[in-house]
């Protein structure tokens, strides 16, 4: 599908577009505010409201994962799986997340449930982007057998794949869990779903870039040049 140009992409927006995409990179990037960055707009001489930085990053960020996905390399068939939890207008939602033995980000997928239907529903999301994997390792949620033996039923995963329920070999994606929740204790809760699932799916595309999981770059990349990376996938001039 053609790309639309820059001019139409940030159309209706007051400010240019490389000032929009630093504020909603630093967001999901950094542990910051969105008043933190209104505050670091002001030192530089640019008036931006905290709402309208929100608006951004609701704006781009899902535009940001969409653009990036095609460019991240396949990660490890060892998958370890996980839930942590995210409060939405008060409420806890539980958030399922993957990443293989290396630590690469698999995938992310947000529910209002711990059950195993929505555990189905996140390997298929997990297994469209990324393939099947060859072993599933888990904690001891009776989530994830279930959901495993419905989807190997149904022929949408092979019936080689293992499930091991071993805790201390998921220490790993535990331990990944904190820079999302970092993040997200920022947005002190989330006001709807669709927000919490943008605003997260941003994190995440984050956390993959600054992981060297672009399969067009090198291993020694500097900020710099997933910076400009970023600005190219938007139609961008590459900075100085």
């Amino acid at each position: 599908m053609r790309r639309k140009p820059v001019s139409e992409r940030f159309k209706g927006r007051h400010y240019e577009p490389e000032i929009i995409l630093c504020c909603v990179r630093w967001y999901l990037r950094y542990s910051l505010s969105y008043r933190d960055l209104e505050e670091m707009m002001q030192e530089r001489g640019l008036s931006a409201d905290h709402t309208t930085i929100y608006r951004w990053v609701q704006c781009y960020a899902k535009e940001l994962e969409r653009r990036i996905r095609p460019f991240l390399r396949t990660p490890n068939g060892s998958w370890r799986t996980d839930e942590t939890y995210i409060k939405i207008r008060g409420q806890w939602h539980y958030l399922y997340r993957a990443v293989d033995k290396y630590g690469d980000t698999i995938d992310f997928y947000l529910s209002k449930t711990r059950d195993t239907e929505a555990a189905k529903r996140f390997f298929s999301k997990a297994m469209k982007q990324n393939g099947c994997p060859y072993v599933v390792t888990s904690d001891k949620n009776p989530a994830y057998p279930a959901a495993i033996d419905e989807l190997k039923q149904e022929g949408k995963l092979p019936g080689k794949v293992v499930l091991r329920q071993v805790k201390y070999l998921n220490n790993i994606v535990e331990q990944d869990h904190r820079r999302i929740k970092r993040k997200a204790r920022h947005a002190m809760g989330y006001f709807s779903y669709e927000t919490a699932n943008n605003t997260i799916g941003g994190f995440e595309i984050m956390q993959m870039i600054f992981k060297g999981q672009l399969n067009c770059l090198c291993d020694n990349n500097t900020a710099q040049d997933y910076k400009n990376f970023i600005h190219r996938q938007f139609g961008l001039a590459e900075a100085c």
